[in-house]
């Protein structure tokens, strides 16, 4: 059972219009993916995230900081079908515009951003010989959801339960979904160590559990445009 957020209940004091961008450029940088064919591999290969690029002795280093940043960030934009690409929107969707409201427009999307970098760290340590691109944009979605959880615990999120045949709704404090969103990542990343080191490649949990704890800390660091919050 996977409850899947649809919207929380906080009323927004600015429309969230960095949110937005950001789900456009993801949803047309998919598209385009789409319209490349057979050269789509050798894009992804070249624009995702390889964390064997990252480690021995021919490492690339900061000093070289197009081919050692360039990847982390262009990987943000990048997803592996449909299914990935409308899963991270939503959640983005969902508690990105509150954590725009209240961080302000720039910071969103420095913090957006530092998480994805930080996500992007975390999976070349814990994963330093997979030859495999990490891509799309759930480490720094996954910042989002920790800077919401520190902003916000007690916030009601109307959640989908999927259950068998049967969907219905619920209204769950986001300190209760985040949390077990949370330590689905942190568990099966443990569980995951040894496969993943086997097969070279996997879901990419450690950069959801990087993203997120940088998140919270950012979250605690970076000026609030209000400080109470008003629910609907």
């Amino acid at each position: 059972m996977i409850p899947i957020p649809l919207n929380d209940h906080i009323r927004r004091q600015t429309f969230w219009y960095v949110t937005l961008l950001l789900i456009l450029a993801n949803t047309y940088v998919f598209l385009f993916e789409l319209s490349l064919g057979r050269r789509l591999n050798r894009f992804i290969r070249v624009n995702g995230l390889v964390p064997a690029l990252y480690t021995g002795p021919h490492a690339v280093t900061p000093t070289h900081p197009v081919a050692f940043f360039g990847p982390m960030f262009t990987s943000m934009f990048l997803h592996a079908g449909w299914l990935h690409l409308i899963g991270n929107m939503l959640f983005l969707f969902v508690f990105g515009r509150s954590v725009e409201d209240r961080y302000g427009h720039g910071n969103f999307l420095l913090m957006y951003f530092l998480c994805g970098m930080v996500a992007a760290l975390s999976d070349i340590v814990m994963n330093p010989g997979s030859p495999i691109p990490t891509i799309g944009a759930s480490g720094a979605i996954a910042g989002i959801l920790g800077a919401y959880l520190v902003s916000f615990p007690t916030a009601r999120i109307t959640t989908l339960i999927p259950l068998l045949i049967i969907f219905w709704t619920v209204q769950i404090p986001a300190i209760l979904i985040l949390g077990y969103w949370f330590l689905i990542q942190f568990v099966t990343g443990f569980q995951m160590l040894s496969i993943e080191s086997a097969t070279g490649g996997g879901v990419a949990w450690w950069a959801h559990v990087g993203g997120f704890i940088a998140g919270m800390i950012l979250a605690l660091i970076f000026p609030k445009r209000r400080r109470r919050m008003v629910e609907v």
